[in-house]
């Protein structure tokens, strides 16, 4: 009866040491609170578009003065459109804020018509200025959305409101004693482009989005919609605030949620000498969003203070996906031709509809300073099977304008210049590009893509030039070759000669890198550039399925 006794205390101890063991090992989280961490979004990639490429520079130029440039096509077959801080069309007259502007003919022989130089309000008075960000054309009526922004820091966008026009951009109308948009809410305004005369429109309403606080480096983009014949009447406005089994919900502007949200940062660490376009700078700023009709796609391009931004979508309220971010490298580099105000015309999308134009601008002259059109390429995806043989001398670098060239930056712009044109399969074994960007990054690229599969099994790399600040690999040079829009490191990987990760690698000095043979729609060598300045150079860049 004792030793049953014991037994029992016995056991009941061991199970209290359990149970305490157990409750302090799984003790609730709420015992130590802390503060929840905010949710960082990024966009999607795309895997609607197989490849994609832009031209590093405007290669078309309407004579002018001006930037910014929304547009819309009217049902008379010509387009209008407005600039900021120009004489636009008319350079014996003074420069004003916003110029409002006919533009007529077809690519490559466009001709532009100023029309009126004083449209909008400024209800915020001295230190403001008026900027135009959209342009609509719907049932032979043109609408031009405006802003009020702060003249010099370009940081505050208070109050926003849209003019109207029935004659073709003779006169134009809107409430001159109260803006539409006030508060920094919805003050940057641009139109869904549905093309000639919103003829592609999938309903009665008209599409607009819009961002708050300012016109550039945001993380939030909004949608609103309107009926047709109701655009000045704020009280019609309907914007979206959810998406329930496919179908977006609409609501009040207090009720809103963005349908795209993208949280990166753009050059983090750079050569920034604190001048805020040149420093760290959002994804998300006053663009364009166009119909593809073609393609049955939405393009939204957006801008950093270095890249254009372009993301995709299957209707107007996403979801979207990022298919493309040109980098042209810092704002200060005199061969940065990116910039700002991006838009895409639908009146010049190619039949096929994978071959656009791009409007935007670099402040404050030369060949960009004005209507200025860039070609931008895009290939739709369709799954396909490799079929090239082992050959020695086919160098799939060079199989046409299917080839895209890739890289994490460009000084000079030579992987995409006129029509696309590009350095790193030329030929030329001695010219020399660079990423060169004044960011300190950890990582740089060059490779292709392609719209259809290779088997590959060989990689030769020609360096560029060494200088004295970088141009050479420091570490990690490696081979990937793209599957399923992943990237993924090849086996068996062996170079000759063997690369010496600092600056007697040479100028001009080719290196073969062979592995097993893998199939992919693109590839590219990666790794860790070298010097003070983080970049690599290179001349030339061969693939090969060889015996």
């Amino acid at each position: 009866m004792r030793r049953r006794i014991v037994l029992i205390i016995t056991s009941c101890i061991v199970l209290l040491i359990i149970g305490a063991t157990l409750f302090i090992t799984f003790k609730p989280i709420t015992t130590h609170t802390s503060k929840p961490t905010a949710h960082t979004f990024t966009p999607v990639p795309s895997t609607f578009f197989a490849t994609a490429k832009e031209e590093a520079y405007s290669t078309y130029q309407l004579p002018g003065d001006g930037d910014l440039w929304p547009s819309c096509w009217s049902n008379d077959d010509n387009m209008y459109t407005a600039n900021g801080d120009g004489s636009a069309f008319s350079p014996d007259q003074d420069r004003s804020d916003m110029p409002v502007s006919r533009i007529s003919g077809m690519l490559p022989n466009l001709t532009g018509t100023t029309l009126a130089t004083d449209v909008g309000t400024n209800w915020i008075g001295a230190g403001y200025n008026r900027k135009p960000t959209g342009m609509l054309c719907v049932n032979n009526t043109i609408y031009l959305a405006f802003q009020n922004l702060a003249i010099g820091t370009f940081d505050s966008v208070p109050a926003a409101s849209i003019a109207k026009s029935v004659d073709h951009g003779a006169t134009w109308t809107w409430d001159l004693k109260t803006p539409m948009f006030s508060n920094s809410l919805f003050t940057t305004v641009f139109f869904l482009d549905f093309g000639k005369n919103y003829a592609n429109s999938i309903d009665n309403y008209v599409y607009a989005y819009g961002l708050d606080n300012n016109w550039r480096f945001q993380q939030k983009l909004y949608l609103a919609r309107v009926p047709r014949d109701s655009i000045q009447s704020i009280a019609s406005w309907q914007f979206y605030h959810a998406d329930t089994h496919g179908a977006p919900a609409w609501g009040t502007m207090s009720q809103r949620t963005p349908v795209l949200q993208d949280d990166r940062t753009f050059y983090a660490k750079n050569f920034c000498d604190g001048d805020p376009s040149l420093c760290p700078s959002l994804g998300i700023s006053q663009g364009g969003v166009t119909y593809d009709a073609p393609l049955k796609r939405y393009i939204f391009s957006s801008w950093t203070s270095t890249t254009q931004e372009f993301y995709e979508a299957p209707a107007p309220w996403g979801p979207w996906k990022l298919f493309l971010s040109q980098d042209f490298g810092n704002l200060r580099l005199s061969h940065n031709r990116g910039q700002y105000g991006i838009s895409i015309p639908s009146k010049f999308i190619s039949a096929d509809g994978k071959t656009l134009h791009v409007q935007s601008n670099v402040c404050c002259g030369g060949d960009s300073y004005t209507f200025a059109l860039r070609k931008l390429y895009v290939q739709p995806y369709t799954p396909t099977t490799a079929t090239n043989a082992k050959d020695n001398t086919n160098n799939l670098a060079q199989t046409g304008n299917e080839t895209t060239a890739i890289s994490k930056s460009t000084h000079y712009g030579t992987l995409c210049g006129l029509d696309c044109s590009d350095s790193l399969n030329d030929g030329n074994l001695t010219g020399s590009e660079d990423d060169y960007d004044e960011e300190y990054k950890i990582t740089d690229w060059w490779g292709y893509t392609w719209n259809q599969q290779y088997t590959m099994n060989k990689v030769t790399y020609t360096t560029g030039a060494m200088l004295p600040d970088g141009g050479w690999y420091a570490s990690n040079l490696h081979v990937q070759v793209r599957q399923n829009f992943q990237w993924v490191d090849v086996t068996g990987l062996s170079t000759t000669p063997n690369y010496s990760y600092n600056t007697s690698v040479g100028a001009h000095t080719t290196y073969t890198f062979t592995f097993k043979a893998m199939q992919g729609d693109g590839i590219r060598i990666i790794g860790t550039p070298g010097g003070t300045h983080d970049f690599t150079s290179i001349a030339e860049l061969g693939v090969y399925y060889s015996a």
